[in-house]
């Protein structure tokens, strides 16, 4: 009976195992998905010297649309595209709107997606942001900002599976990106807007 039940119990895991190995051979390579995302900066700046000692820059908060584009070179890694078109912020200094620029951030993140926790799929990731400054309009014209910046970039989140293509997604990332203000050409203060962007979303996997 002992021996009967052994080989009923061996088989019933290879049953198993051989269902989970053929849906994860079924999941397809790429993952698609839409979020939205709250861009909160952490407005770190260096005085702006000619104006005021005490005077400090800060950069609005802002609620984008974000779409990611992912590719699972195996069950575990993989990489992802982070896409949005041109961001607006509002420009303050001591809270007082002193301008606006756009932003167009793309990011590209390598990623290691643990084993899943249930329906629960958990991932880390790291990598580089590349942001593009246009439409700068500071202090009635005579403000500027660097038109670009280069910075780092890392990711943690979960995906929440709901059928074999569909999930859910909550995914946080802090982002480096900093640039120098200028004032008639010349650097009056170092921006270091390093964002941290909170996501909720929908994936689909194909």
């Amino acid at each position: 009976m002992f021996k009967r039940s052994m080989i009923a119990i061996t088989v019933s895991l290879l049953g198993v195992f051989g269902v989970t190995a053929q849906v994860q051979a079924q999941e397809g390579p790429w993952l698609v998905r839409a979020r939205a995302t709250q861009l909160s900066p952490a407005d770190k700046a260096a005085p702006l010297g000619g104006i005021g000692a005490a005077d400090r820059i800060t950069v609005s908060d802002k609620t984008i649309a974000e779409v990611d584009i992912s590719y699972f070179f195996t069950p575990n890694l993989a990489a992802e595209l982070v896409l949005t078109y041109p961001q607006k912020h509002d420009v303050m200094l001591d809270g007082a709107v002193i301008g606006s620029f756009k932003h167009l951030p793309p990011t590209l993140l390598a990623q290691y997606h643990f084993d899943p926790i249930g329906r629960f799929l958990p991932y880390v990731g790291a990598g580089v942001n590349y942001t593009r400054i246009s439409s700068v309009h500071l202090l009635n014209g005579a403000g500027g900002l660097e038109n670009h910046s280069f910075g780092l970039a890392v990711q943690a989140g979960v995906d929440f599976k709901l059928d074999k293509n569909w999930s859910l997604n909550l995914d946080v990332k802090r982002v480096n990106i900093r640039s120098d203000v200028t004032v008639a050409g010349a650097v009056v203060s170092h921006v270091k807007v390093d964002p941290t962007l909170l996501s909720v979303g929908v994936g689909y996997r194909f």
